[in-house]
């Protein structure tokens, strides 16, 4: 039987190479599209441990790459059908909103927003011509509730949640579908290779340094929760095969679901208090 066919941007570590596993085990052809073809190694190693090799196919991408874009549309007009895309590349970009350079915002929604938006317009067309597919996005629990020292990550996490919305809405006579997952925190390298925080947050001399310093502390902490990434990889192989009614947003990791509804029925002051009183502040 002829497999059917993913695309996985980010697919070179966390939950875009365990997703691409999962796929490949699970009947699939799989694009795993990374950035950094040195990285390569690392996918065909797994993919080997997991006898899956022959599934995955690794293409170059940068999604904040007009010329890589345009090579991705390319690769990807080779197949006639594409079931599953899987929007995952991203980065973290830290700092506070005082020092962190437009520019710096602006790489942030290049990669985590804009390059999203021209991989899925890249892949509809195929989906359209089908009158089938899915669109999984990788949101973050950061797409619901602000917090401190990441503002131009949660900017590009809500931004995401507000396209999808609206791209839902517009492909759903297609037969195509949207979902959003939205981890909380999961142990992955986003936190780490794929965090960046502004220069100016990071000097003693800065006003917010103290705050940054109990931030990362409590980011620290927080890494011993961290949930198992294979557990996102596992909900997008249920989504995947699943044939009734996907909802379009999936809150994914311990007391996330919980968090998300306080925002929803607590008056702002209280959540505000809860969020200060967890950083001490």
């Amino acid at each position: 039987m002829k497999r059917k066919t993913a695309v996985i941007t980010g697919a070179s570590s966390g939950f875009g190479l365990l997703t691409a596993i999962e796929l490949a085990k699970n009947g699939f052809y799989v694009l795993a599209a990374i950035r950094n073809l040195e990285k390569k190694q690392i996918i065909l190693d797994f993919a080997k441990e997991n006898h899956v090799e022959q599934y995955i196919e690794i293409i170059e991408l940068d999604v904040a790459s007009h010329p890589s874009i345009e090579q991705f549309r390319k690769n990807v007009n080779r197949f006639e059908r594409i079931e599953v895309l899987v929007n995952n590349a991203g980065y973290a970009q830290g700092g506070f909103a005082e020092e962190v350079t437009i520019e710096e915002y602006k790489l942030q929604f290049e990669t985590n927003f804009f390059g999203l938006i021209a991989v899925t317009q890249a892949v509809l067309p195929i989906m359209r011509k089908n009158t089938s597919g899915l669109i999984i996005n990788m949101g973050s629990v950061s797409g619901q509730i602000g917090f401190p020292g990441l503002s131009p990550y949660v900017s590009s996490k809500f931004a995401l949640e507000g396209w999808s919305e609206s791209l839902r809405l517009e492909v759903k006579p297609f037969g195509i579908d949207v979902v959003i997952i939205e981890p909380g925190s999961y142990s992955t390298n986003i936190w780490s290779a794929g965090k960046k925080v502004a220069p100016k947050s990071l000097q003693k001399d800065s006003p917010y340094f103290p705050y940054m310093l109990q931030l990362e502390n409590e980011l620290e902490k927080g890494g011993q929760k961290r949930g198992n990434p294979i557990g996102i990889a596992q909900q997008i192989t249920y989504l995947v095969n699943h044939r009734g009614f996907r909802k379009l947003r999936y809150p994914m990791g311990k007391g996330i679901k919980s968090f998300i509804w306080l925002k929803k029925v607590l008056p702002w002051r209280l959540m505000e208090h809860l969020i200060m009183k967890r950083l001490d502040k």
